[in-house]
């Protein structure tokens, strides 16, 4: 169980590459420098002050450009051209709001602004506020960009995948496709593109992929972290290290790669792991990830304590975290603290009634504290999800023996000795003395 725990975390990490590249992709400004809009009417002539104010931005002097503008619209409040200009200033600048008022401002001025809806969709994808971005970037993908040329209607179909990609995978493989009917493909394409095909379950393609960015830049950090979390899918371990080694010569600190290293080492049950990860968590000490990892790994070490230590940290901020109490009531088994075993297995049982392994240790420190008839309440909660085994079906009987219920006693010391077959030989001895009490 704890193996599984931690693989689980690492799934998360690994998912992080692609949000930087999510993240890069929408980046701003949109443009190099604003382009003239895409409406007749309004491309004939430039005010002098406008025309101006865009000569001090195409040479990054945005407090001119920023004063002519704000004069120019005090007179002028609804020219698009301007609007957009003076919000594109503002985003320079990185006053977001003042941007993405004045963004709002020029569509409203002018429907048709390309520009505007792709910089104001832009902008919320980097605020993280895909609702409210996606609908700006689609209208951007419908109108003309004019002198802005395809290579940007290109970028607002990419960002649509990256926003499509945590909800619509299969749109955001159509996103795709539209952006390199426009520009060719890039790097951040094949990475997208492999991620997609790794959501769709097609590995097969997503390794491909990854290995076409790599053939084209062996140090690239997203396609070594995709191609990494395959090899440990199919638990291809010494692959996966040789690949992460290689990777972390060019990039050592990265903590995705050094993660993955830490898991693959743990899985391997080589000693590396524990001294990775405490540099990881010494690096990181705020990352619950990495502190998760650490835990399990020390807990895995015999350093109960240790771990707990951890577990508790983690416990102060997520207190209904039902697999941190469930790992805390491990190591609190193993420290022999019942009474405090008992607590957290109860609460987590609590929380998630569904949850067998809080069950399982609910009834294991449920007898180590003198309560079988909680210790036959949990295990049959526990077995409406997981499967009986040679300690529980131990623990079944044993519980019964305590409350002389010898029938039921007995008849479960028979399961464990079937189950067991001569792997648990102390509790097999015991279980044959008990039957031989109980049946006289």
């Amino acid at each position: 169980m704890l193996r599984i725990a931690f693989f689980a975390l690492l799934f998360a990490l690994v998912c992080r590459p692609s949000l930087a590249v999510a993240q890069n992709s929408a980046s701003l400004p949109a443009t190099a420098s604003p382009q003239p809009s895409a409406d007749p009417a309004q491309s004939q002539s430039i005010p002098a002050a406008v025309a101006a104010a865009e000569s001090a931005i195409a040479g990054s002097d945005w407090k001119t450009a920023e004063t002519k503008l704000d004069s120019y619209l005090a007179v002028n409040p609804t020219d698009a051209r301007a609007l957009f200009d003076a919000g594109y200033v503002a985003d320079a600048q990185n006053r977001l709001v003042d941007a993405a008022a004045l963004y709002r401002r020029a569509i409203a001025a002018n429907p048709s602004s390309f520009e505007a809806h792709l910089s104001l969709g832009l902008l919320l994808a980097r605020q993280k506020k895909p609702d409210e971005a996606r609908p700006e970037l689609a209208a951007a993908t419908t109108l003309d960009p004019g002198e802005a040329g395809p290579e940007l209607k290109a970028r607002a179909w990419r960002a649509l995948a990256r926003i499509d990609r945590a909800t619509n995978p299969a749109a955001a493989s159509n996103d795709l496709l539209e952006a390199l009917k426009l520009s060719p493909e890039t790097p951040e394409d094949t990475l997208l593109a492999a991620e997609l095909a790794e959501q769709a379950g097609q590995n097969d393609a997503a390794e491909t992929a990854y290995r076409r960015v790599l053939v084209k830049d062996p140090h690239s950090v997203p396609a070594n972290a995709g191609l990494a979390h395959l090899l440990i899918l199919r638990k291809q371990y010494p692959d996966a290290e040789t690949l992460l080694r290689a990777a972390l010569v060019s990039a050592p600190d990265d903590p995705t790669l050094n993660a993955q290293l830490a898991a693959v080492l743990a899985a391997e049950d080589n000693a590396e792991a524990l001294p990775l990860l405490e540099k990881l968590h010494a690096s990181h000490p705020a990352d619950p990830a990495f502190t998760r990892m650490l835990a399990e790994v020390l807990a895995v070490a015999g350093d109960y304590a240790g771990s707990d230590q951890l577990y508790l940290y983690l416990l102060a901020a997520n207190p209904q975290d039902v697999n941190l109490l469930v790992a805390h009531g491990q190591n609190l088994v193993r420290l022999a603290r019942f009474t405090e075993a008992f607590t957290a297995f109860d609460k987590a049982a609590q929380i998630d009634p569904a949850n067998g392994d809080a069950w399982s240790g609910l009834a294991f420190a449920a007898f180590r504290t003198n309560r079988p008839d909680v210790t036959l309440h949990a295990l049959t909660m526990r077995s409406r999800t997981l499967p009986e085994n040679p300690a529980t079906l131990f623990l079944w009987a044993q519980a019964y023996d305590t409350l002389h219920q010898k029938q039921q006693a007995a008849a479960y010391y028979r399961r464990f000795l079937e189950a067991a077959a001569g792997k648990m030989p102390d509790q097999e001895w015991q279980a044959r003395q008990r039957i031989q009490i109980l049946t006289k």
